[in-house]
């Protein structure tokens, strides 16, 4: 599998970003720097090609790109938020996805949905109901992609669903039943390991801090590529925040 992969730099004010569920930490914002250049750098020797939204130093949570956008196919749904002053990340994006050839369409007012509650799983979109993510913006969801099988989850402690739980190329899910009602779950020895993007057919990204998890996955036949990403999970961040892959 092949196609772009929209990522946004983090800016100079990225150690303001919202923290939520963890306790605030120093970012290292060059450090932060080196660690997306890795990240995308992973992302291209997979056969990505990065197509980076313009930045927006004064937008803290900027890089966080996964949270304005949900591509299904070629429809593009631009989110609206739960965070307000996130919502004006996402005009950059609109214009990227745009010049991606997508069809974009978007969550409206009263809604609010954030990229991050949305699990995609073959024919089965899971969503988060968060503090991020209302119903009415997982029914206008619904609405836009009448050819998928949308599931509402509730969760607790986290963030975003996908904090929680992401899906394996093989459509397993792995997670933390503790933070979400979801059944069968492959739980990971650590927390990190919950998060994992499929990079196609059997790889799958991972992050550095999560070595055990990495082990598992490859007993189980996936090529898994780990980068370390510790500046932004000192912002509740995680691999798949980070990106949005859109297949040719």
């Amino acid at each position: 599998m092949s196609g772009i992969a929209l990522v946004r730099k983090p800016g100079p004010r990225i150690s303001e970003g919202i923290v939520t569920h963890i306790e605030r930490e120093p970012v290292d914002y060059e450090r932060a720097l080196a660690q997306h250049d890795a990240y995308v750098a992973a992302l291209a020797g997979s056969g990505w090609r990065p197509v980076y939204v313009p930045p927006a130093d004064e937008l803290p949570d900027a890089p966080f790109v996964e949270d304005t956008l949900v591509v299904s196919g070629r429809l593009a749904v631009l989110t609206r938020p739960g965070a307000a002053g996130r919502r004006p990340e996402v005009e950059a994006v609109a214009q990227a996805v745009r010049e991606a050839g997508l069809t974009a369409v978007r969550i409206a007012r009263p809604g609010t949905l954030d990229g991050g509650d949305v699990l995609q799983a073959n024919a089965t979109v899971y969503v988060g109901r968060s503090a991020r993510t209302n119903d009415e913006g997982i029914a206008q969801l619904a609405a836009l992609l009448p050819e998928r099988r949308i599931v509402p989850v509730d969760m607790s402690g986290v963030l975003h669903l996908k904090s929680a739980v992401t899906a394996l190329p093989d459509g397993t899910l792995i997670g933390d039943p503790g933070r979400v009602d979801l059944p069968d779950l492959l739980v990971p020895p650590e927390e990190p390991g919950a998060h994992v993007v499929p990079l196609g057919g059997d790889r799958v990204l991972l992050a550095a801090s999560a070595p055990k998890t990495a082990t598992l996955l490859e007993r189980r036949g996936f090529i898994v590529t780990s980068v370390d990403i510790s500046e932004f999970e000192r912002l509740e961040g995680c691999v798949t925040c980070l990106s949005v892959l859109v297949p040719d």
